[in-house]
């Protein structure tokens, strides 16, 4: 594991059209002085307000990449981060597939869980990537930023 004091706390981001790999994520956070790691994996589900889903596409600006660097970093300003990755999916995805992951390093477990939120929430808040939806019915409805 590399020694948190000479590398930089934000280790990997990306918004890619390729399955994203758990085990990528995960190596990409460890760090000899974390004592709690949160990993967080948002996948395609089968419905959304009871309205069964069949597929998703995720469509990306191309500014998102810096987006979500700025994301990071505020996380990484705000809490006691080692370790912070995060990678989002864009294509069609279907159910099942992971579309997120999201892992934060920190001291303590409890601000694992608090950075690994934030940067959830901020990067479906700020980061301009789009999802369309499709549902069984054959209707579609796009969701702002995901």
């Amino acid at each position: 594991m590399p020694d948190a004091t000479s590398v930089h706390p934000i280790r990997l981001l990306g918004v890619r059209d390729t399955p994203l790999r758990l085990d990528e994520v995960y190596a990409a956070v460890g760090d000899a002085a974390a004592g709690g790691t949160a990993l967080f994996v948002g996948t395609v589900r089968g419905h959304d307000g009871g309205r069964p889903v069949t597929t998703l596409e995720y469509s990306a600006h191309p500014d998102a990449e810096s987006g979500l660097r700025r994301v990071a970093e505020k996380v990484a300003a705000d809490f006691p981060v080692r370790a912070l990755a995060a990678v989002h999916r864009t294509g069609r995805l279907a159910v099942g597939d992971i579309a997120l992951i999201a892992a934060v390093s920190c001291p303590h477990r409890a601000e694992a869980f608090a950075a690994c939120g934030r940067l959830v929430e901020d990067l479906k808040h700020d980061v301009p990537i789009w999802k369309h939806q499709i549902f069984a019915d054959g209707d579609e409805e796009w969701v702002g930023a995901c």
